[in-house]
């Protein structure tokens, strides 16, 4: 077997490990997960997912076919991926949130719908990955349009507000669905159909996943030209077709690995993610950028040898958007603060 064979039934194992640990813990929990667990388990699975990157540089044999070595070229390339789609996926939670938040659904029925949702994500990610790839393949040119389609993605992301974008009784599926069956009147009803008087119903846990599943193929839409363009741009044709492939979905699916955990943290450390949206846009923006101004030789082959420039721009950038958060206080924590220091009685001498 090819070191990539060897490389995919390794991350297949990890997958299939992680995604069966992280289902445990969340369907075995009593009461709901604490934020210090929450944030262990997304620790552990983030180390792992890097771990794996690393072994990349150590493991992964020299491409005969290249005079650069193969290892560290893998281990940048799947770290950067990693990281830019995952602090897509940690934006795409904060949807999922919203959609729980706006249509009701109760705490005992949302870990059902996010292990579908985020099953439904991987699914659609692989299958726009292998699409986009091969196209790639065949007409070089996209790659210039999926850098347009990131300039654009950033800019809307940068200047859009999440709550102004989740409507749920606006989305077609939700629409459609709603007027075709009857819809249970329980609000909590943990089964996606039920039956009443004889007659099925559709519930609001159902018209919930349909929002999702909706949600799901616009996030993949988004995230593919991005990690199409962090494994593709500057290659120079040093990786192979299959290891751009494995590098593309294995980093993918890392990143939303681990997500169930990091779901149930969200709500107590929602301040620290909240010029996330800022760093990922102007992520996504880099990368555009960069795949735009590959037209040009000499931007290839300079990121081609400095490929470690699009993961410390990665790195540096998520670490400024999690540091203003923690440093910037939001508008209502100043006037809760100020207002606190106002009814504050001074004490006379």
């Amino acid at each position: 077997m090819n070191a990539v064979t060897v490389y995919w039934l390794v991350f297949i194992s990890i997958f299939v490990i992680v995604y069966s640990i992280d289902l445990f813990v969340t369907e075995h929990r009593k009461g709901n997960i604490s934020i210090k667990e929450s944030l262990s388990w997304t620790v552990v699975w983030i180390s792992v997912a890097l771990l794996f990157g690393v072994s990349l540089y150590f493991f992964f044999p020299q491409n005969p076919f290249s005079t650069q070595k193969t290892g560290p070229i893998m281990m940048v390339k799947f770290i950067s991926g990693y990281l830019t789609e995952y602090s897509l996926s940690v934006d795409n939670l904060f949807v999922f949130l919203m959609i729980f938040t706006m249509m009701g659904i109760s705490e005992d029925n949302q870990p059902k719908l996010l292990k579908i949702g985020i099953m439904i994500s991987i699914f659609l990610r692989i299958l726009f990955i292998l699409l986009g790839m091969e196209l790639v393949e065949k007409f070089e040119w996209i790659i210039y349009i999926f850098g347009v389609i990131l300039v654009v993605t950033a800019y809307k992301m940068l200047v859009s507000n999440d709550e102004e974008q989740v409507h749920p009784e606006s989305n077609i599926l939700y629409k459609g669905a709603s007027k075709l069956f009857p819809v249970d009147p329980d609000v909590h009803s943990p089964h996606f159909f039920t039956k009443i008087n004889g007659k099925r119903h559709i519930t609001n846990i159902f018209l919930a996943l349909l929002v999702i599943g909706s949600t799901d193929i616009l996030f993949a839409v988004d995230s593919i030209p991005a990690i199409i363009g962090v494994i593709k741009e500057g290659s120079l044709n040093i990786l192979s077709p299959s290891e751009e492939n494995f590098l593309a979905i294995s980093s993918n699916v890392f990143a939303v690995m681990g997500l169930i955990s990091l779901f149930f943290a969200l709500k107590g450390i929602i301040s620290i993610f909240r010029f996330l949206k800022h760093g990922v846009s102007f992520i996504l923006f880099f990368i555009g950028a960069k795949m735009l101004l590959g037209a040009f030789p000499s931007v290839g082959i300079f990121f081609s040898q400095h490929s470690w420039i699009s993961l410390a721009v990665i790195i540096g950038t998520l670490g400024m958007s999690i540091l203003l958060s923690v440093i910037i206080k939001e508008e209502k924590e100043k006037l809760e603060l100020e207002n606190v220091e106002s009814e504050t009685p001074t004490r006379q001498v």
